[in-house]
């Protein structure tokens, strides 16, 4: 049996997994039953398991017909967590529990990666050792990190690691990869700037925070434009200006909150030593004063060049030259970024297409809504899964054939 048949094979019964752990979402660093699940299907097939990494992490380890002798290894990485938000779908497989919900498709990861783990034990048609990472808490709590500080890497040593996700828009069964930054970092700061309280008609007693925070707000937008390159990415977005309770008083302090994307580090610098310096100068000059917090959550996710090209010439033997895209980078953060800072690797895009596949649901289940990452209203393309998890091991296979 090929490879493609022997995955198509599975294709049904990876469906109702995968639907089964959309179905079950859990946040992050909770991921216990899709742990068990996940631990439970590769020790059925023969996969050597390993848990604890990063909390709630599975590690799978195939070793191939020399029983991983040569010592080459490669990682594929799939991340398990869902997103605390209220599904909108109401077909057969939406979420059963409110407030939690797979609306970026690591249900569909965790699927396409079981697909290829299934195959690689199965048939074990390559020399080396395939390491299979099951990552809890994408979604803000830093996984892999965690399971990198656990030793992920020291005890599963591997060449270099890739990383798959979902791109609605993308048409479904395309691929795309590129060299370089491709997602951006991800910063939150909060400024409390402490004015003077007073009564709103008598100001002049007070120091009235809420026109400090208007001009820190557009004085912001100069580091963008006149104070980093304009030939380099960078995004300062407040999102939350908390002040006040009652409408004739001057209040005592205004809160700012927001985030920051870039794609390196040294405008990253740039952008938060700025930031800082405005916030303090815009309040001294009004008598006021601030605080100044900025958290460096993500870095940026840059794939190395030489394993992105590898990447993007497996994707042309497994779908054709015209399915292969170019990989537009984002402004979205991942942390798949930790595990490109500690080993060379790759992280790709499959398209998961416009959205129409959730027409074939029976009963259908969900409205002209957009199929977009981190909408209501999203679902993985189960078709994805064959192909997803084909590529996965011609990746693999290949890597380990060189």
């Amino acid at each position: 049996m090929n490879l493609n048949d022997s995955i198509l094979a599975q294709t049904a019964e990876l469906t109702r997994l995968r639907r089964d752990l959309h179905a079950h979402p859990e946040l992050c660093f909770q991921e216990v039953r899709t742990a068990d699940t996940v631990a439970t299907k590769l020790a059925e097939w023969g996969v050597e398991v390993h848990r604890g990494l990063g909390s709630t992490g599975v590690v799978g380890v195939v070793h191939g017909r020399d029983g991983g002798a040569c010592g080459r290894a490669v990682g594929l990485r799939a991340d398990m967590d869902a997103l605390p938000m209220t599904e909108l779908n109401t077909f057969a497989h939406t979420s059963r529990h409110a407030g939690r919900m797979h609306a970026c498709g690591h249900d569909g990861h965790t699927a396409m990666l079981l697909a290829a783990a299934q195959h690689l034990a199965r048939y074990r048609d390559f020399d080396g050792t395939v390491v299979l990472i099951f990552q809890p808490a994408e979604e803000g709590g830093g996984g892999a990190r965690e399971m990198i500080k656990d030793g992920l890497f020291e005890r599963f040593p591997v060449e270099a690691v890739f990383g798959m996700h979902n791109w609605p828009g993308y048409p479904a069964g395309s691929f795309a990869v590129s060299p370089g930054p491709v997602m951006a970092s991800s910063n939150e700061f909060k400024i409390v700037i402490r004015g003077k309280g007073s009564h709103a008609a008598l100001p002049h007693n007070g120091i009235d925070p809420v026109p400090i925070a208007c001009q820190m707000v557009q004085a912001f937008q100069t580091v963008i434009t006149r104070n980093k390159k304009p030939v380099d990415a960078g995004v300062i977005s407040v999102t939350m200006i908390h002040t006040g309770e009652a409408t004739n008083v001057v209040p005592d302090s205004c809160e700012i909150q927001g985030t920051v994307r870039t794609f390196t580090l040294e405008v990253l610098d740039l952008i938060e030593r700025r930031m800082r310096e405005i916030a303090q100068h815009t309040c001294a000059a009004f008598g006021a004063s601030c605080d100044f917090e900025f958290e460096r959550n993500y870095p940026p996710t840059v794939n190395s060049p030489a394993e992105a090209d590898f990447a993007r010439q497996v994707m042309r033997e497994v779908v054709g030259d015209a399915m292969v895209l170019a990989q537009e980078p984002t402004m979205g953060a991942e942390d798949f970024a930790y595990m490109l800072q500690a080993r060379p690797g790759a992280y790709l895009f499959i398209g998961n297409g416009d959205g129409a596949h959730r027409a074939g649901y029976e009963g259908g289940g969900h409205d002209a809504g957009p199929c977009t990452l981190h909408n209501p209203r999203y679902d993985f393309n189960d078709a994805l899964i064959p192909l997803g998890g084909t590529y996965w091991v011609e990746l693999a296979t290949r890597w380990l054939k060189r």
